[in-house]
């Protein structure tokens, strides 16, 4: 097939997994404004604010064209992971879970991707993952059924993020990885990484949930409103910071498997 020639030429896997390291950097950067949040520092934790720190240094648009591009390209390799990827992985529920976990990867990366773009271009970039998130849940709802609608993402949500926990805690992303090219530290980074990451959707799920419930929109919040929920906790800060950590883990889980991952 002539798509699986495309999915495993050089070309296409030097992209995929420069791609994969920029989809590192981007939680780096959340990782970092997260730490900020914790500490009162800064306002905006998400993809967003991570990919607007990058337009404020000296060679911010050399930076922000490089990593739309890796972002363009790691969605474009999730997304052949879709139709010819997994096939190392029985057919079925596990297989059907990790091409849907590639197609989640692939909208994120390509979401970020396109908003690196025009915030290089200077065409747009304006708002953060909170006022998106309400601005699909408020046409959600302005829909028929709207609220079952939203309800139904709220779970997908924590389907995703129960997911992202239970692949770190039981080690599922090693099935992934050619084990003899694979760093030592991936392992622990991936545990911490993914658990992390689970934990962050956890929150977004609940608070999609409760606006669909309370029939409220503007109670969804995304990324940015899930750590800053968590901040607002009883020790808080401190929870935050470990969740900080642990995305600062997956960013370099990217690094440490850009060349280990399976094609």
């Amino acid at each position: 097939m002539v798509v699986v020639d495309v999915r495993r030429h050089k070309a296409t896997q030097v992209l995929g997994r420069f791609g994969m390291v920029c989809y590192g950097i981007v939680h780096l950067l959340v990782a970092w404004l997260a730490l900020q949040v914790a500490f009162g520092d800064s306002e905006q934790a998400d993809q967003k604010g991570a990919v607007g720190s990058l337009a404020e240094t000296p060679v911010g648009p050399v930076l922000l064209w490089a990593l739309a591009v890796g972002l363009i390209a790691y969605a474009l390799w999730q997304t052949l992971m879709i139709f010819t990827g997994y096939t190392w992985v029985e057919k079925g529920r596990k297989r059907f879970l990790r091409k849907f976990g590639a197609g989640s990867r692939a909208f994120v990366s390509a979401t970020i991707g396109i908003y690196t773009i025009e915030l290089a271009s200077g065409s747009g970039g304006g708002g953060s993952s909170n006022q998106s998130t309400q601005e699909w849940t408020a046409k959600l709802m302005a829909q028929p059924f709207g609220q079952i609608l939203v309800g139904i993402l709220a779970l997908v949500i924590l389907g995703v993020a129960f997911a992202a926990v239970r692949r770190g805690v039981k080690k599922l992303f090693l099935e992934d990885l050619d084990r003899s090219q694979l760093p030592k530290p991936a392992e622990p980074l991936g545990v911490a990484g993914h658990t992390a990451k689970g934990v962050a959707y956890g929150i977004i799920g609940i608070l999609v949930g409760i606006a669909a419930i309370n029939a409220k929109p503007d109670q969804a919040q995304g990324l940015d409103g899930a750590l800053k929920t968590l901040q607002a906790q009883t020790f808080g800060s401190v929870l935050l910071f470990v969740v900080a950590l642990g995305f600062a883990a997956y960013g370099l889980f990217c690094f440490a498997v850009a060349k280990a991952h399976k094609a």
